[in-house]
């Protein structure tokens, strides 16, 4: 059974419950500040960027096995990233 997505919202509600479950998993970890989007945005904008017609299941091994480390570096990155824009905007 081929399924495809219309829209990445129509995909991101697909892929929640794994998502949800990666994110549970980092909370138990330590890792409490990480949300489903963060998995989410990791895997979209580095990891997926240059893939083609990934394969539903290949999404949710990616996103169950995703090192915990590298989501937390790239939260952390984008936190940085932020806080850098708001102190020279302010300046």
């Amino acid at each position: 059974m081929d399924m495809e997505f219309t829209s990445l919202e129509q995909l991101y509600k697909r892929l929640k419950p794994a998502l949800t479950a990666k994110a549970n998993e980092m909370h138990m970890q330590g890792y409490k500040y990480v949300k489903e989007d963060d998995v989410w945005n990791y895997l979209k904008e580095i990891k997926w960027s240059n893939s083609k017609n990934l394969l539903l299941f290949e999404m949710v091994r990616d996103i169950l096995n995703v090192d915990s480390i590298i989501i937390d570096d790239y939260v952390r990155q984008k936190l940085n990233s932020k806080n850098r824009k708001v102190y020279f905007n302010e300046v």
